[in-house]
């Protein structure tokens, strides 16, 4: 038996290989950066950390309330304020959740290519072979490996996203508030990330998430003059100088948000040999994603059930 392979190591593809692993099947993740996690995603540098994708996460159904709760005994999550969070960063929230799945990173695929026998997963000059295949990246990404024309890429039109400029900034003083949260202002979500559980640092780190306007405005700008213009934003709103600043950098989230979703947990092939998932099937909590994931696995299991 060839594995299934599962593109993309975000909360989807992890969800989907959690679940398939535990039931016995061979499964392969692959993703094309050097951590997993997708937007769960922590920066590391000499100094501060920084979650500089989702915040936090929470549950309203039972399955993902379950899931938090098991990482938080397990010691890869934490409550904060807000919601749950991941220790010491909320990239443990995947690692946590992918425990013991085989991932294989730097593995940038290129095309999927339908044959008698399965799928040709192309990466680089290597042919992977799988019986197979879950596709797991964000909507407009799914073209380019299957073709603008493929039947369930046509299904995709309707799918929308907004983008996400986010700052992440070392600031020595004072701390006047914990987050704030305006979705009008140019600074929608600003967050003092050090106040997370687990993250004793002499730095101030503060992550600050622009608007949808205002993202769209300077999403194609370089990352320096991104961090540039929200910095001083930052600096005004904390009453803080440039003196006080140790470290500044800029990300750039294209599909961060769904503002759009498909409406269902999943789309495959009559065949079930090729499934699409991820928070775009339904909406733009981690929830969603995980949710998708695990669609597509217990499919594929009650297929296999029927078989």
């Amino acid at each position: 038996m060839n594995p299934v392979i599962i593109i993309g190591a975000g909360i989807a593809g992890l969800a989907c290989a959690r679940r398939l692993c535990d039931a016995g099947w061979p499964v392969i993740v692959l993703d094309k950066g050097r951590g997993i996690g997708g937007r769960m995603a922590t920066r590391r540098t000499d100094g501060p950390t920084f979650d500089h994708g989702a915040q936090y996460v929470s549950a309203k159904g039972a399955g993902f309330t379950k899931v938090l709760a098991d990482l938080t005994t397990a010691g890869h999550a934490a409550r904060w304020q807000d919601g749950i969070v991941g220790v010491p960063g909320m990239s443990a929230l995947a690692k946590g959740l992918g425990a013991g799945v085989p991932v294989q990173q730097n593995m940038q695929v290129s095309a999927l290519i339908r044959q008698d026998d399965g799928w040709r997963v192309q990466v680089g000059d290597t042919s992977l072979r799988a019986d197979r295949v879950i596709v797991t990246v964000p909507a407009p990404q799914v073209a380019e490996l299957l073709g603008a024309d493929h039947p369930l890429v046509t299904q995709l039109t309707g799918v929308t996203y907004a983008p996400n400029l986010t700052l992440m900034a070392g600031i020595t003083g004072a701390t006047p508030f914990t987050t704030a949260h305006d979705p009008e202002a140019d600074l929608a979500w600003i967050a003092q990330d050090s106040s997370k559980p687990g993250r004793p640092q002499e730095t101030t780190a503060w992550v600050a998430q622009a608007s949808a306007a205002f993202s769209a405005r300077h999403l194609d700008q370089d990352k320096d003059t991104i961090a540039g213009l929200m910095l001083a934003l930052l600096l005004d709103r904390l009453g803080a100088t440039s003196d006080q600043v140790g470290y500044v950098a800029g990300h750039r989230w294209r599909y961060a948000f769904v503002t759009q979703a498909l409406g269902q947990p999943f789309l495959r092939d009559a065949a079930a040999t090729l499934y699409l998932g991820g928070d775009w099937c339904l909406g733009a909590r981690v929830e969603d994603a995980w949710t998708s994931g695990t669609a597509i696995a217990d499919d594929l299991l009650a297929i296999s059930d029927v078989g």
